[in-house]
């Protein structure tokens, strides 16, 4: 039987627009900062690009700078600044701020200075939704991106950031975006490449296939695809807490990513959990990390005040846009027969 993929939120597979835009770009062979023929062609696709990215972002009038990725885009933003965050940001922001920001149990982020703060608008492993307070300085939008409606103009968000590939563009490129007018110094220096911000020659093929990516994700958001997205994962929570486990479903009720579903079952290892279905022909993630050869348990679970154990026992469902009805009643059911086990094994 064919192996179902569900683990979106990690990367979500090449869209067929930006698979196009790439393979056109691969005829470009102008450096985009040279003024002849050429350059300038190379210079037009950048900018269709960027001019793609500032619609699907609502960020018109706003600055766009091309980055590596997400994790690139994200130090862009915040090294040197002493901002603040909570515990359930991504490793990526946390690593420049401070984990001062307290987190209550529903997931949520209490900020009291949002000009010196960085909160997420969806987080990756829970799908869980922050309501950015106005004038925050920076917002990872990577995971909310294409699959919510919102509008960076009206966040009232200083600076944000997104990934390509989280939503079918290319793997290796991301963008930092910034209301016009705001201070930012180059981390990458040397030509004068993306204003000043960041230096080194464009990745024109990523930049491309991530303009293209993100009009055909707006186009998919406008006409309601992840609405169904959405039906569809909540057949698999009822499928699954059906069972009356001690799985705790984690954000359920809560305003959350439309594809998004995190279980916790107290003693049952995340890893274990993801080896046991990815040999049933699920891909799947783990709440917890593995670091250095020592697991550890979920450091977003563990910031909302779930015990080490349960932490520890977190697994994340991530449906893309071609998930099943019969996608996740066939995970559904691996993954109760699995837990059954584990369930006699503990008894």
């Amino acid at each position: 039987m064919a192996r179902v993929y569900l683990d979106h939120n990690a990367s979500t597979p090449l869209r067929a627009e930006a698979r196009a835009a790439i393979h056109a770009a691969c005829d470009v062979i102008g450096n985009p900062s040279s003024v002849h023929s050429e350059g300038r062609q190379a210079r037009a696709l950048v900018e269709r690009a960027r001019g793609q990215l500032a619609v699907a972002l609502g960020a018109e009038g706003a600055e766009i700078v091309f980055t590596s990725g997400a994790t690139e885009a994200a130090a862009l933003a915040m090294a040197g600044r002493g901002l603040a965050c909570g515990a359930i940001e991504h490793d990526a922001v946390r690593a420049w701020g401070d984990d001062s920001l307290a987190v209550d149990p529903s997931g949520r982020v209490v900020v009291s200075d949002p000009l010196r703060a960085a909160l997420q608008l969806a987080n990756s492993e829970t799908g869980i939704i922050q309501e950015l307070p106005a004038g925050i300085a920076v917002s990872d939008l990577t995971q909310a991106f294409g699959k919510i409606p919102f509008a960076f103009n009206w966040l009232g968000v200083e600076m944000g950031f997104v990934s390509a590939h989280k939503l079918g563009g290319p793997k290796g490129v991301g963008a930092l975006v910034l209301r016009q007018g705001t201070e930012l110094a180059a981390q990458i220096r040397g030509g004068g490449q993306e204003m000043g911000r960041r230096a080194g020659t464009e990745n024109i093929l990523g930049i491309a296939g991530f303009g293209a990516a993100a009009e055909a994700a707006m186009r998919d958001l406008d006409i309601g695809r992840w609405e169904a997205v959405s039906e569809i994962r909540n057949i698999l929570e009822q499928a699954l807490d059906a069972a009356k486990s001690k799985t705790i479903f984690v954000g359920k009720g809560a305003r959350r990513l439309p594809n998004t579903l995190c279980l916790a079952t107290p003693g049952w290892k995340g890893e274990t959990q993801v080896m046991q279905m990815d040999l049933a022909g699920f891909a799947i993630s783990a709440g917890s990390a593995c670091s250095s050869g020592k697991l550890r348990a979920s450091g977003v679970l563990t910031a909302m005040g779930h015990d080490p154990a349960t932490a520890a026992g977190a697994i994340r469902v991530s449906l893309g846009l071609g998930t099943t009805r019969e996608d996740v009643l066939r995970f559904a059911e691996a993954w109760l027969r699995e837990y059954n086990r584990f369930a006699a094994r503990a008894a």
